[in-house]
Order: structure tokens, then C-alpha cells, then sequence
């Protein structure tokens, strides 16, 4: 990996942890940040990892020795894939890349209207949007609005600026780059969703490249929407599901 895509990857992975630093504070989760990693002493809501790997060559045993690995699914996301932590019980869940698109690159203009959710019932109005009926939408708590970097984006058909949330996504800000997560739509499917957030993103931080990590399908998509790969990032867990998917 050459020193800058080094440095974007480090960026990313600050970023991501940033984010899941914000939903854990949601949840009253306390996370600490050090040199190596952010992680949590206890156990972090679904979908979110215990601990977020900020540069390469972490020491593993310090790492997992900050997380709670007595209750199933503890998750490590080992942001340079360059850890095993197989001694320690852990096994790979999925691995994904890292994703960069340059700072105010042309977006397509999407069939939706945009917002940034700012109250506690439009909060849940997305929630249940990105949730499908799967049964969690109660991951995202009101908060994450009063998280001054984070912004929930939703989209509804053009003209009705009061009807369902169709589309939806989570940027992240930080120093250097602006992160976007939680992509989904109801209507017009995963390309449509990613015009909606890339051109809502353009427009709320024009300077900043945007980053995320993405896998499969998921990450084919991403890539028709003018990302390229960083590099390979890889989730571990210590048992059960419980992984890292944001």
C-alpha cells in the first residue's frame, strides 16, 4: 500500500470510528480512542464493532484485552487486515474494501428530494425505512441528533416533502473526509440511493472526499458511482453474529 493510500485508509478508519463512537454514545456506551484503536469496555449495539483499528500493526493482545469477549459476537474491525486473532478466539465475519471518491466530483442529480433528519419522529419515520421490517429500527436513538457530525440524510419523492422516506443514508464528518454509511433505498434500489446521498453529501460538504468500505454487490455499486477501492479492511469475531456492518 503506497504512503497516501496509507494515509486515506487512516482517514477512513478515523472516520468510521468516529461513527460508531457517535451511535455508541446514543446507546450511553462509553468508547475510548488511543493510538492504536477506538474500542468499547462493554458490549457495543448491533452491527457495530467493540474495537476499530486506526493504524496498521496493532498489538492484538492489548487490543482484544480493551473489549469484552465473555458475552458472544464481541467484533474487532481490524481496518488494515493485517491482524490474526485466531489465538484469541476470534474469527473472520466478512471482509470488505475501502472506498474513496474525490471532494465535489459531479453527482448525478437524483429523482428524489433530500433532508437532514432533525427531529425525533422524522428520525423514526428513516429508521423504520432503513430497517425494512427487520425489527431494528430502534438502533437509531435521538441521540445521534444532537451528534454535531453526523448527519441523517433522507430522500422522499420529489414534490412530496411530507411523505415516506424512500431513500436514505449517514455522513459522517470529520477533519479530513466526510463518511457515508447505512445507504438504502426502498424505491429505485441501491443506485438510487447513492445519487441521493453522493448529491446531498456534494452539496453539505463540497471540499471533503467521501469515504466508506463496502463488500459484494454493495461495493460494485459504489464503484459505478465514481469510488475506487483503498484496500482491504476485515471484521473478526469472537463468536456468534454479532458483527460490524457500518
Amino acid at each position: 500500500m503506497t504512503t497516501s493510500r496509507q494515509a486515506l485508509v487512516r482517514s477512513a478508519a478515523r472516520n468510521n470510528a468516529e461513527w460508531c463512537a457517535a451511535m455508541c454514545r446514543a446507546h450511553g456506551v462509553p468508547g475510548e480512542f488511543g493510538a492504536d484503536a477506538w474500542a468499547a469496555p462493554v458490549r457495543t449495539p448491533l452491527y457495530y464493532p467493540d474495537a476499530v483499528t486506526l493504524g496498521p500493526d496493532a498489538d492484538p493482545d492489548a487490543l482484544t484485552a480493551r473489549i469484552d469477549t465473555t458475552s458472544p459476537g464481541a467484533s474487532v474491525k481490524d481496518s488494515f487486515a493485517d491482524l490474526d486473532l485466531t489465538e484469541a478466539g476470534f474469527r473472520v465475519l466478512f471482509e470488505a474494501q475501502w472506498i474513496y471518491r474525490p471532494a465535489a466530483a459531479a453527482t448525478a442529480a437524483p429523482d428524489l428530494e433530500w433532508d437532514v433528519v432533525g427531529a425525533p419522529d422524522t428520525l423514526r419515520a428513516w429508521a423504520l425505512a432503513w430497517d425494512g421490517g427487520a425489527g431494528n429500527a430502534d438502533l437509531f436513538r435521538p441521540g445521534l441528533l444532537a451528534e454535531p457530525e453526523t448527519f441523517v440524510i433522507l430522500g422522499r419523492s420529489a414534490g412530496d416533502t411530507e411523505g415516506s422516506v424512500v431513500a436514505g443514508a449517514v455522513a459522517s464528518r470529520s477533519e479530513h473526509v466526510v463518511g457515508v454509511s447505512n445507504v438504502f433505498g426502498r424505491d429505485g434500489g441501491p443506485d438510487t440511493a447513492w445519487s441521493l446521498a453522493l448529491h446531498a453529501v456534494a452539496r453539505l460538504f463540497p471540499t471533503l472526499p467521501v469515504v466508506g468500505y463496502e463488500e459484494g454487490d454493495e461495493l460494485t455499486v459504489a464503484l459505478r458511482h465514481g469510488f475506487e477501492p483503498m484496500g482491504p479492511l476485515r471484521v473478526w469475531t469472537h463468536s456468534g453474529q454479532h458483527g460490524s456492518h457500518d
